[in-house]
């Protein structure tokens, strides 16, 4: 009987899966094609930027702390203790600032739109909107879309220099590496393309966000228990798609030996 339910469950998921891939279609399409809702997208917005921002800032004030913390010591042991700062700064722009940003927004944001857009699935508010001549893709998954796509960069940046600074302030507290040697390092090591790819990731990110987040709400039923189990599943695909597509980015944009960049 488990088995079975195992397997009834999985073979949902992938359901889901394929609705959130034709609706990612159907987004590109209507974004080609249709109207943007310019007031929805603005509080859209809102939802993801500013109101994201406090605990998106602690978070990557931490990450920058611990990761100095975790390869200064080292460094400083064989004599590199000037290149802390130029690691950080790679290691933020490439991986961690654009996969803290996405983590914090998916379990924030994420959730959000799943529980919205699922709540109005379940009381039949999506089917008024049919009624009223509206198209819920138009209306509530693209302006989520774009507010994702457009602030979960600024969020990156604002992380990436953020965690910076909390590296920075801890490796001159505790290891004598001075601010300005600490930045001195990043600005020799780091790359422009290493900023673009961060730029890269955390618009493919926030796509995904919103996406699963409102295709997982767009396909719920079963009243307050599946509005629980679709947010839920929509945290778990939309953090399973980010770490899957940042392997994809990443070798892409870094297998090369020779340069920055590999295109």
């Amino acid at each position: 009987m488990s088995t079975e339910l195992g397997n009834s469950s999985l073979g949902r998921w992938w359901r889901r899966l394929v609705a959130a891939v034709f609706l990612g279609g159907q987004v590109l399409v209507h974004l080609l094609t249709g109207k943007v809702h310019v007031r929805n997208t603005s509080e859209q917005m809102a939802v993801v930027g500013p109101e994201s921002l406090p605990i998106n800032l602690l978070t990557a004030l931490t990450v920058g702390m611990v990761f100095t913390i975790g390869v200064a010591r080292e460094f400083i042991a064989f004599g590199a203790g000037t290149a802390v700062g130029g690691v950080l700064a790679i290691a933020l722009s490439r991986e961690l600032a654009p996969l803290v940003t996405a983590i914090v927004v998916t379990g924030r944001i994420g959730s959000a739109f799943a529980a919205e857009i699922g709540t109005m699935q379940v009381t039949e508010q999506i089917d008024a909107l049919y009624m009223l001549k509206t198209d819920p893709i138009d209306y509530l998954v693209i302006p989520r879309v774009i507010a994702c796509c457009l602030m979960l960069p600024l969020l990156t940046v604002l992380s990436f220099v953020t965690g910076m600074a909390g590296g920075a302030i801890l490796a001159e507290s505790l290891y004598n590496i001075s601010t300005q040697v600490f930045l001195d390092s990043a600005q020799n090591l780091l790359r422009e393309w290493d900023l673009i790819s961060a730029l890269i990731k955390s618009v493919v990110f926030g796509a995904l966000i919103a996406i699963i987040g409102c295709s997982w709400g767009l396909t719920t039923t079963g009243g307050a228990k599946g509005v629980g189990q679709s947010t839920t599943a929509a945290v778990v695909t939309a953090l399973l798609a980010i770490f899957v597509s940042n392997f994809f980015m990443s070798w892409l944009m870094f297998r090369s030996i020779d340069t920055g960049a590999s295109f």
